[in-house]
C-alpha cells in the first residue's frame, strides 16, 4: 500500500531548502521547516517570500493562492518538531559529515515507516544512508535550482533502498508537478555528471586565457541556445558547491575532466564565491545580487588602442550550401554589396531563389516592406569566375570542409584580391593557420565561423592565427556587430569555443547511455528541464548527424589528446552501422 504524504519535513532554509518547501506547500501538503536558529529561519521565510511575490507579479500564482501556501508552512529550529512527518528531505550545504549527522538524527525522531531523503546533488546516497539505523528507507530527492520553476527531479536509489520507497517518492515527485527519473547512486547523477564537465573544461578555457569570461559565455547562450553562459552558471551556482560537486565526481570516477580547475579552488580561497558573495568570475552590485557591475576585466568595446580598422564597403562570398547562401543575406540585409561566386549558373540561380524566398516571406510576416526586399536582392551578384572578387574588401568562404580543396581556393584568392582585402573562412574545424600559410598575406586571414541557419543564428566566432593581423582582428569583429551579429573572439585551435565545449559534453551523454545508467530519453529529460537547454544530448545528435559530431570529436580527441574527449565506441558503431540520425531516420532515435 503506498504511503499518503500529508505532512513533510524540510531541513535547510538556504535557496534550494526553501524552494523545496514551497513546491510542497503549493501542493497542498504541510511542511515542516527547520533551520539551525531563528536567524536562519528568518533568512529562508525571506527567500520564499521573495519567490511567492515574484510568481504573484508575474500571473504565475493568484494572492489567495500565495496566502495559503504559507499558512502551510510551520518553522521550527528543534528536529523533534518533525515527528509526524511521513517524509523528510534534508537540504543542507554539500558536506558529508553534516548530512550524515542530521539523518542519523532523524532516523531517532521519525516514525518507522516514514522516508529519509536527500538533496545532495553530488555525494554518495549509500555513504548518507548508512549513518542511519535502516537505510532502506532513505533515498536520494535531488531538486534543481530554483525548485518552484524547473521540473525535473532526480530519485536516486541506492543498492540497499527498498522498492517501495523509491515508487512512493517518484509517485510524490509526479503528484507535485514534477518529471521524476530514478537513477542508480552515482556521482553527479544524470544532470550535474555531464553538466559540470562542461562547466569545468570552459573554466580551463578562461583558465587559460584562450577567451574572455564574457565571449565564453555568449558563445553558448549565442551558439546553443543554453539560458545562461557558463561561467554566469557557476556564479549562480556558487564556487565552493561546483568546487565540492567536481571534487566528489573526480574521487568517485578519476575522470581527469573533473579534477575541478586550480582557479576554482583559489577563487574559493579568496572568498570569491559567486553571486552569493558578489564577486566570482563577475563582479556584482552587491552579495546575492543578480545585477553585474563593471570591473578590471570588462571589455572596453570598439576597437584596441592604436589600431585603425580596415575599411569594408563590398563583400564576397564563395559557395552555394545553406550556409554560403545564409552569409549572402545577412550582408546583404545590412546593406552590403555582395558577389557570391558559384560553381555554374544554376547554383548562382539557386541563391537567388532562396534569397528571393527568405525575403519575400519577411515581407509577408511583416518584418521587412517591399521596398527594403526589393533593394536587398539588388545588391547581390552572382559569378562563376572568382577574378569578380579583384574589388572586394572582404571575401569570405563556405565551401566543402576539405583541406585541400580550400587551400587551392586560398592559393587563388592570394592571387586574385586586392592588397588589404581580409580573406576569411567560415570553417568550423580546419586550422585556419594551414590556410593563411598557403598565403603570401597570411595577417590577412582570419575565421568568421557563422552558425547554421546564418541569417537566424546570432553568433559568430571571430578566430585569429598567430599571424593574424591586429587591425583584421578588430575589423572583423566590427563588421559582425555592423551585420547584427554577436562577434566572439578566440584562437585557432580544433573546435573553437562552442564545438570544444559542446561535443565533450555530448559524447560524455553517449558514454552514460552505453554503460546503461539511464536511456536516451530520460537525459534529454534530464538537460531540459533540469538545465533548461533547448534540446537533448540526443535529439541533438540527431540533428546534428553522428557521422558529423563523430568528425568532430575525433578532431578534437586529435588535437587535445585527453582521453577524455575520445569518442565513445557506441557512436563509431551508431556510425559504421549507417545510423546516422535524422538524415536517415535512425540515430538514437527512430524518425517516420
Amino acid at each position: 500500500m503506498s504511503r499518503e504524504f500529508t505532512k513533510v519535513g524540510v531541513v535547510g532554509l538556504g535557496t534550494m531548502g526553501a524552494g523545496i518547501a514551497e513546491v510542497f506547500a503549493r501542493n497542498g501538503i504541510d511542511v515542516v521547516a527547520v533551520e539551525i536558529d531563528d536567524d536562519a529561519i528568518n533568512r529562508g521565510k525571506e527567500h520564499l517570500t521573495k519567490s511567492t511575490e515574484r510568481a504573484v507579479n508575474r500571473g504565475k500564482l493568484a494572492a489567495d493562492d500565495a496566502e495559503a501556501l504559507h499558512s502551510r508552512i510551520s518553522y521550527s529550529t528543534d528536529l523533534a518538531d518533525l515527528a509526524e512527518c511521513q517524509l523528510v528531505i534534508e537540504a543542507v550545504p554539500e558536506h558529508m559529515d553534516l548530512k550524515k549527522e542530521i539523518l542519523s538524527a532523524l532516523d531517532g525522531v521519525v516514525g518507522p515507516d516514514a522516508i529519509l531523503a536527500t538533496n545532495t546533488s553530488s555525494l554518495p546516497v549509500t555513504e548518507i544512508a548508512v549513518a542511519t539505523a535502516n537505510p532502506k528507507r532513505v533515498v536520494g530527492m535531488h531538486f534543481f535550482n530554483p525548485a518552484p520553476v524547473l521540473q525535473f527531479v532526480e530519485v536516486i536509489k541506492t543498492v540497499v533502498t527498498a522498492d517501495d520507497v523509491f515508487e512512493d517518492v517518484k509517485a510524490l515527485a509526479e503528484r507535485i508537478d514534477k518529471k521524476p527519473v530514478v537513477v542508480g547512486d552515482r556521482a553527479g547523477f544524470i544532470a550535474n555528471a555531464l553538466l559540470f564537465g562542461y562547466l569545468n573544461h570552459a573554466v580551463s578555457m578562461y583558465e587559460g586565457k584562450y577567451a574572455t569570461r564574457e565571449d565564453l559565455d555568449a558563445a553558448m547562450r549565442f551558439g546553443c541556445g543554453y539560458p545562461m553562459g557558463p561561467l554566469a552558471l557557476l556564479d549562480l551556482i556558487g564556487l565552493d558547491t561546483a568546487y565540492e560537486i567536481l571534487d566528489t565526481m573526480y574521487k568517485q570516477g578519476r575522470d581527469r575532466l573533473h579534477a575541478p580547475r586550480p582557479i576554482i579552488k583559489q577563487m574559493v580561497s579568496a572568498g570569491l564565491l559567486g553571486r552569493k558573495s558578489g564577486r566570482g568570475f563577475y563582479t556584482y552590485a552587491a552579495p546575492a545580487s543578480s545585477e553585474v557591475v563593471p570591473d578590471a576585466q570588462t571589455p572596453s568595446g570598439g576597437a584596441p588602442e592604436g589600431v585603425t580598422l580596415r575599411d569594408v564597403k563590398t563583400v564576397g562570398v564563395i559557395g552555394s550550401g545553406t550556409m554560403a547562401t545564409g552569409i549572402v543575406e545577412v550582408f546583404a540585409k545590412a546593406g552590403y554589396p555582395v558577389t557570391v561566386i558559384a560553381r555554374g549558373q544554376d547554383k548562382i540561380d539557386g541563391i537567388m531563389a532562396s534569397i528571393g524566398k527568405s525575403l519575400a516571406k519577411a515581407v509577408e510576416r511583416g518584418r521587412m516592406d517591399q521596398i527594403t526586399a526589393d533593394d536587398t536582392a539588388a545588391r547581390v551578384s552572382g559569378a562563376t569566375d572568382r577574378s569578380a572578387l579583384k574589388d572586394c574588401d572582404l571575401v569570405l568562404e563556405a565551401i566543402a570542409e576539405d583541406l585541400a580543396i580550400k587551400q587551392d581556393l586560398f592559393t587563388d584568392l592570394d592571387a586574385i584580391c586586392k592588397p588589404g582585402a581580409i580573406l576569411a573562412t567560415t570553417t568550423s574545424s580546419l586550422p585556419i593557420i594551414d590556410l593563411a600559410k598557403v598565403t603570401s598575406r597570411p595577417g590577412d586571414v582570419i575565421g568568421m565561423h557563422f552558425f547554421n541557419p546564418a541569417q537566424v543564428m546570432k553568433l559568430v566566432e571571430v578566430v585569429s592565427t598567430v599571424a593574424t593581423d591586429a587591425d583584421v582582428i578588430a575589423t572583423t569583429v566590427e563588421l559582425s556587430k555592423k551585420v547584427g551579429k554577436v562577434p566572439v573572439q578566440c584562437g585557432d585551435r580544433s573546435g573553437f569555443i562552442v564545438n570544444a565545449l559542446l561535443f565533450p559534453y555530448l559524447n560524455d551523454a553517449i558514454k552514460m547511455l552505453e554503460a546503461h545508467y539511464a536511456t536516451a530519453d530520460e537525459i534529454d529529460v534530464a538537460m531540459k528541464t533540469g538545465c533548461g537547454l533547448p534540446m537533448g544530448p540526443f535529439e541533438l545528435l540527431d540533428v546534428v548527424g553522428l557521422d558529423v559530431s563523430l568528425a568532430i570529436e575525433r578532431e578534437l580527441y586529435l588535437e587535445f589528446r585527453e582521453p577524455g574527449f575520445a569518442p565513445a565506441p557506441l557512436l563509431e558503431h551508431m556510425v559504421q552501422a549507417g545510423y546516422l540520425g535524422r538524415k536517415t531516420k535512425k540515430g538514437f532515435r527512430t524518425y517516420a
